[in-house]
């Protein structure tokens, strides 16, 4: 058990300061120094000895270049390799990059970014809650929620619709049952966040409505801490399924109809989803390198989220009665059919008959769309 928890860490580019620190706080694990590294060597994890070699990187640099991969800088690139059980430097990463990807290099370096001042108590302090609409044209809705103080991702979904408050307040119940409720939620004033706002303050003990105590409503452009974040989806994600979407359109193969948005939910909602997971994953573990604000803290958003001690904050994380949990869960629901149930049977139905796979590959997942494209229309004009 011990071992493969280490081992996870060590995978996702943990220090052994910072295995230590998750083993007792998470697991309630306590190992010296010595006895883990003592594992490390017996497991043959070793950061610089075990490298892969240059042509496996490359190899899995140009896979990942085919796809969404084509957005990454060096050290995300590094990060997906470590994730992936490919031990790699972020030098040789860069000068592969560099090599294989020298114009995709030269557009992400020309981008700057200037921040304003944030400032964030510790984790569970406030959640910032917001929909990513990019995509929406497609039907792809995706909703996300990350952590003020340590910027971890708290969920990043994706489903037909991120417009149903009893949707959106299923991802906010399931969040606090896993981690606990935040202080605060920060809010804009969609009618999607409403169940969440009257759930937050039912749960704060407010029985007198919406309570400002626990939860912020302000316009979408003013959380701070979302709206930052989906400039890094846009770029490590979402940009390239905004150019594949629209070149189906441009070639005549996307109408914004219902019948090409659901096909579209039908065929890539589960990939993308994928995607999602793998993007927050990395960006939890990544390292967020120190600014010039002395009150943002550096380090992996996961660490800062479950150890904020070592950082000089503390877990504001609030617990809750599971009476009211289970009152809330009423008015809650949750992810089905991917698309309109009756267009996703007849989908199920022609490829059975046709033999049709669901594949990983994304250009295999863009044909079969097209393949069930052609049968739905042509079924609609006969």
């Amino acid at each position: 058990m011990m071992n493969s928890i280490i081992k996870d860490y060590f995978r996702r580019k943990y220090t052994n300061a910072e295995i230590l620190a998750r083993l007792s706080m998470e697991h309630n694990i306590n190992i010296s120094k010595r006895t883990l590294e003592r594992v490390l060597h017996r497991n043959q994890l070793w950061r610089r000895r075990n490298k892969a070699d240059i042509g496996e990187v490359a190899d899995f640099i140009h896979r990942q270049l085919q796809s969404s991969g084509q957005q990454h800088g060096y050290r995300w690139m590094q990060q997906k390799c470590w994730m992936a059980g490919i031990i790699t430097d972020r030098e040789t990463v860069r000068l592969l990059l560099r090599q294989m990807d020298g114009g995709g290099v030269d557009l992400r370096a020309r981008h700057r970014l200037r921040r304003r001042v944030y400032v964030s108590r510790g984790p569970n302090y406030v959640w910032h809650i917001d929909g990513y609409d990019k995509l929406k044209p497609y039907g792809i809705c995706i909703s996300g929620c990350i952590d003020g103080f340590s910027r971890k991702m708290i969920w990043l979904n994706t489903h037909s619709t991120n417009s149903d408050p009893r949707l959106i307040a299923g991802y906010f119940i399931d969040s606090v049952m896993q981690h606990g409720r935040p202080l605060k939620v920060r809010l804009d004033h969609g009618t999607e966040n409403t169940h969440i706002a009257a759930m937050q303050s039912f749960m704060h003990g407010s029985e007198n409505g919406i309570s400002p105590d626990c939860v912020t409503l302000g316009p979408s452009t003013g959380n701070q801490r979302i709206e930052r974040w989906w400039c890094t989806l846009r770029s490590e994600c979402t940009q390239f399924w905004m150019d594949h979407f629209d070149q189906l359109k441009a070639d005549g193969l996307y109408d914004d109809s219902f019948i090409d948005k659901s096909l579209v939910q039908f065929c890539f909602q589960e990939v993308i989803q994928e995607e999602l997971d793998e993007v927050a994953a990395i960006w939890n573990d990544h390292r967020i390198r120190a600014s010039h604000n002395p009150r943002a803290p550096s380090g992996r958003p996961s660490m800062l989220y479950a150890v904020p001690n070592l950082y000089g904050a503390q877990n504001f994380v609030q617990q809750v009665d599971n009476t009211r949990i289970d009152l809330c869960l009423e008015d809650c629901s949750f992810k089905d059919y991917p698309c309109d149930e009756d267009l996703y049977h007849i989908c199920i139905e022609l490829m059975t008959e046709h033999n049709f796979l669901m594949s990983t590959d994304i250009y295999q997942i863009t044909d079969l769309y097209l393949k069930l494209r052609q049968l739905v229309h042509d079924g609609l004009r006969e």
